[in-house]
This record gives structure tokens, C-alpha cells and sequence, in this order.
């Protein structure tokens, strides 16, 4: 029988995201390629440390025990790179000395490697990369641009999976806040308010949701157990829509915050997040502060002009 990836929770991850190389990335960006594979060549006997996705990738991993059969895993990592194979052999040394359970690599040295997500049939990607997470995007696969500087999760729960989610544009379709945009607050309380018993259309992370709600009902013979977050702007009464249109998915969230305009991080700070996704940047840049954040290029806050 073929190996298969089929009912796993894969999850596509750059190195970049996955250990620090920030520094080796100043490198590449101040001179060339060529450095950049020098400099990990120098480096391949010195562990790269934890990126910003380090903390994420291994509790997913934890929620395999060690000694469990890989057809009966339920979650993969897989490290999906433009960077180099020489430079590869980093990634995966660092990975054996962390004690992560990475065993799967693309490396394209400088081509986009998106395309390897449709054989993969990732549930999530998480790049350092642009480009990279908008064409994956557009292809239908939940991706976020990590922030490469955000604060590292918290140690404080490591038997839990934190995961918190923005609302519109991320979970949900960007219906409302194209009303929100054009017409004003006002416009967009009354639109959810009339429009409150029809779901929203699903958003780019609904599948991600869904593939998570699946693994937690499924459970860990090592104990890990995921929390999930509903992090938005809205307010009541538009607040009822959302979690309206949860209930018809049946699916469900742990945690809802429906913040009204305040600012997101101070809540996410104490969430403690192992993952925060939101389609607005200036969102991002609060909840970078607060834990591990990726960017979501998708709906009208992300048009051009």
C-alpha cells in the first residue's frame, strides 16, 4: 500500500517560519543567493533556533505519540521552501536536534513552491513570503504570512493547541466588511442585524477550522487538546450573525471576543495564542506583540488602491 496523507492534518510550513533564520535572510537580502547558501553551508552543524511557528509545529506533532504507526498519525508537517536542498539539510539537522518530527521537505532554491500544496493537499501554509501565501490563497488553500518578529508563544499551556481566528475575510467571506467599507459602521450593524439567520459564506480559514475541529474530536492518545478563539472587531448586535453562522457550519469555537474596535492584542495577550490569523495588517502588527501572528492578504481590505 502507498503511503497516503489522506484524513491528516497537514500542515505546510516554510523554514523560515519554522526556525529563525532571519539573520541568514539579511544575508540573502543584502547580497545574493549564493551567500545566503554559503552562510547555511558554514552553519549546517549549528542548530537554527525555534521561528515563529516553532511552538505550533510542535505541539501539532505532539498530538501523535512517538510511538504511533505513521498510517495512523493524525497531523503532518511539511517543510515547503524556497530555499535550496544544501540548505535543506539544515533545516532537517535542526529539526532532529529539536526533537521535531520533520520528515517531509520541497525545496525549490528560488522557485515558488506553492504548486506542491495541491499533492500535499495542505490544510494550512504559513510562508514569510508574499507572493507565496496570495498565490496559495487564490488556489484555495487556508495561508497567512507569519511576521517573523512576532513574540513567541507562550510556554504556559503545553498540553493545548491555542489557535485564534479574526471573522471576516478569515473565517467568513468578506460580504459584510465590503458593507462596512463602503457604507460606514452604521450601514454594516444594520446589514448583519436584518441578515442575522443567513449564514455568512465560508472564508479562506473555515477549512482550516473544520480540519481542526475534526482533530479534536478525533483526540490525542498523548493528551494535547486544541483551544480555538474568535477574534473580531464586531459587536452586538453584529455579533449575532457570526456566531449564527458557526452553529450551521456545526462547528464551534472555544472562546468569542467581540471587541467593537479595541485594539486586538491586549486580549490576545492574554489568550496566549500559538497562532493568530487576521486579514488586516495594522491587526497584525498589535497581535505580533501579544504572540505568534500571521497575515491573511484576502478581501477588500487587501485590494490594491
Amino acid at each position: 500500500m502507498p503511503v497516503s496523507l489522506d484524513g491528516k492534518l497537514v500542515v505546510a510550513i516554510s523554514s523560515r517560519a519554522v526556525f529563525d533564520f532571519e539573520e541568514e535572510n539579511r544575508v540573502f537580502e543584502r547580497d545574493d543567493d549564493a551567500a545566503y547558501m554559503a552562510l547555511q553551508r558554514e552553519r549546517l552543524e549549528r542548530p537554527a533556533a525555534p521561528g515563529v511557528a516553532g511552538a505550533l509545529v510542535r505541539k501539532l506533532l505532539a498530538f501523535d505519540a512517538p510511538d504511533t504507526p505513521e498510517p495512523e498519525r493524525r497531523v503532518e508537517v511539511v517543510v515547503v521552501s524556497r530555499n535550496d536542498p544544501v540548505s535543506g539539510l539544515r533545516v532537517f539537522r535542526s529539526a532532529r536536534q529539536a526533537g521535531l518530527r520533520l520528515e517531509r521537505g520541497v525545496f525549490t532554491r528560488g522557485r515558488t513552491p506553492w504548486p506542491y500544496l495541491v499533492p500535499l493537499k495542505a490544510n494550512l501554509f504559513l510562508s514569510a513570503n508574499g507572493d507565496d501565501v496570495r498565490a496559495a490563497l487564490e488556489a484555495g488553500f487556508p495561508a497567512a504570512r507569519v511576521f517573523p518578529d512576532s513574540v513567541k508563544a507562550s510556554e504556559s499551556h503545553p498540553d493545548e493547541v491555542r489557535i485564534a481566528f479574526d471573522g471576516d475575510a478569515v473565517l467568513f467571506s468578506d460580504e459584510s466588511e465590503q458593507v462596512y467599507q463602503r457604507d460606514g459602521l452604521d450601514a454594516f450593524q444594520r446589514h448583519e442585524e436584518t441578515h442575522a439567520a443567513r449564514p455568512l459564506p465560508s472564508g479562506p480559514f473555515m477549512p482550516l477550522l473544520e480540519a481542526l475541529h475534526g482533530l479534536q474530536r478525533a483526540g490525542s492518545r498523548a493528551g494535547m487538546r486544541i483551544r480555538t478563539a474568535l477574534v473580531t472587531a464586531r459587536s452586538a448586535p453584529a455579533h449575532e450573525r457570526a456566531i449564527r453562522t458557526l452553529m450551521d457550519w456545526g462547528l464551534e469555537v472555544d472562546e468569542a471576543m467581540f471587541l467593537g474596535g479595541l485594539d486586538k492584542g491586549p486580549f490576545l495577550r492574554e489568550f496566549e495564542p500559538d497562532f493568530f490569523f487576521d486579514d488586516q495588517t495594522r491587526h497584525c502588527e498589535s497581535a505580533a506583540q501579544a504572540g505568534p501572528t500571521g497575515h491573511v492578504p484576502s478581501g477588500i481590505a487587501n485590494q490594491p488602491g
